[in-house]
């Protein structure tokens, strides 16, 4: 990875942001919602991360295109990504692995592949 940052509609606005290297990670959380393991105390959640995997298209992937292997090389990136974060651990969460993929099929000059990755989080204000 080149640039690793918080997600902000970065691709919807690329001509606004300033210039970052591809490939490029932008991290989303989405909303989580707490469940009280003791009111006042500890929380538990299942929050889900999306993973906004921006990378630069290499042209066309059919069959008969010369830009066929470098243009499938995103997916080996996905892979290494999934190698990294597939099942870690720390101190505030639990078994973070992918639950769902989506791959932009809308795109011009760069593609943005998701790949959304769960856990069991741990808040405790002890």
């Amino acid at each position: 990875m080149k640039h690793i940052d918080l997600w902000n509609h970065n691709v919807e606005f690329i001509e606004q942001e300033e210039n970052w290297e591809r490939p490029a990670v932008f991290v989303e959380f989405q909303p989580i919602q707490w469940n009280a393991i003791q009111p006042g105390a500890e929380y538990r959640a299942e929050p889900i991360v999306h993973l906004h995997v921006v990378t630069d298209w290499q042209g066309s992937s059919s069959a008969d295109s010369e830009f066929r292997e470098q243009s499938l090389k995103v997916f080996d990136l996905l892979e290494a990504i999934h190698h990294q974060l597939a099942c870690r651990r720390g101190k505030t969460f639990l078994e973070f692995d992918l639950v769902g993929s989506s791959t932009n099929h809308n795109h011009e000059d760069i593609i943005e592949n998701i790949e959304s990755y769960q856990c069991v989080a741990i808040k405790s204000l002890r």
